[in-house]
């Protein structure tokens, strides 16, 4: 049984830097430069917060889905065990991604958001490149905290 919400699953906001607003009179040559570099960093700032405010909802509801098809009175001992393991798969999957969200952010890049969609995971980290390094550090993180295959592990950088 899967419990799909509201499209959330997967999904990514898309934040664009084409409505920036900068001083209308700046004081010297540097100043609109200065404030568009703020605002994509505040842009940067919310996407990551709000993807994961966005994630961690997804899995609260699915969460409570499930506890209450498990407290059900008519459920069965079936439905209840059942109800059981996906509860424990979201909480070792919320685990996982934490865990591996901190360890990635240990290796010297500021920002990151997991997104798992079924076998498919999505990383997205707060850099503008990656080295060869950092990608291989990221996929052996993922893979290892999340039981994951190399190819089945998605890096972009926002």
């Amino acid at each position: 049984m899967q419990i799909v919400g509201d499209g959330q699953i997967g999904d990514a906001t898309l934040v664009s830097n084409d409505n920036i607003e900068t001083s209308e009179t700046p004081n010297s040559v540097g100043d609109e430069t200065d404030a568009k570099l703020v605002s994509t960093t505040e842009e940067k700032d919310y996407y990551f917060e709000n993807s994961r405010l966005d994630r961690d909802k997804m899995y609260s509801q699915m969460l409570e889905s499930y506890q209450k098809m498990y407290d059900g009175t008519n459920a069965s001992g079936e439905q209840k065990a059942m109800a059981a393991n996906e509860i424990a798969k979201i909480n070792a999957t919320k685990n996982a991604i934490m865990i591996s969200e901190n360890l990635i952010k240990t290796k010297g890049l500021s920002d990151v958001v997991i997104f798992v969609n079924d076998t498919q995971i999505s990383v997205v980290l707060d850099a503008t490149e990656l080295t060869p390094e950092q990608i291989a550090q990221v996929q052996n993180i993922v893979s290892r905290e999340m039981n994951a295959n190399i190819e089945n592990i998605h890096i972009s950088c926002k």
